[in-house]
């Protein structure tokens, strides 16, 4: 039993496959889109049950309680030395030659 106030995630599915655009990909669409949310547990509840939490900016949300105490974990991935030549020709194109500061 997580208890009422306790840090949790929910899981919310915003759109069934059915309800999808069909501009998007045939294997994108296959799928719910879904959203995950962070908030404080507004009553004791189970994991699977459907749970309201109050986000930090005091939002209410409804869903399936999916985690308890969630860590933050943002990654902007693994470093893609491609990357460094798309760099260097996009500041190529905006500043011209002059962006050795970039480099160094």
């Amino acid at each position: 039993m997580i208890k009422q106030n306790t840090w949790v995630q929910i899981e919310k599915v915003i759109l069934t496959p059915e309800n999808r655009s069909p501009l998007i990909p045939d294997d994108t669409k296959k799928f719910p889109l879904i959203m995950w949310v962070k908030g404080f547990l507004q009553a004791d509840a189970n994991i699977g049950d459907i749970v309201e939490i109050k986000t930090k900016t005091r939002r209410v949300e409804e869903g399936k309680l999916v985690k308890a105490h969630p860590t933050y974990n943002h990654s902007f991935g693994n470093y893609v030395e491609e990357f460094e030549e798309v760099a260097r020709i996009i500041f190529s194109t905006l500043e011209g030659d002059n962006n050795e500061w970039y480099f160094t």
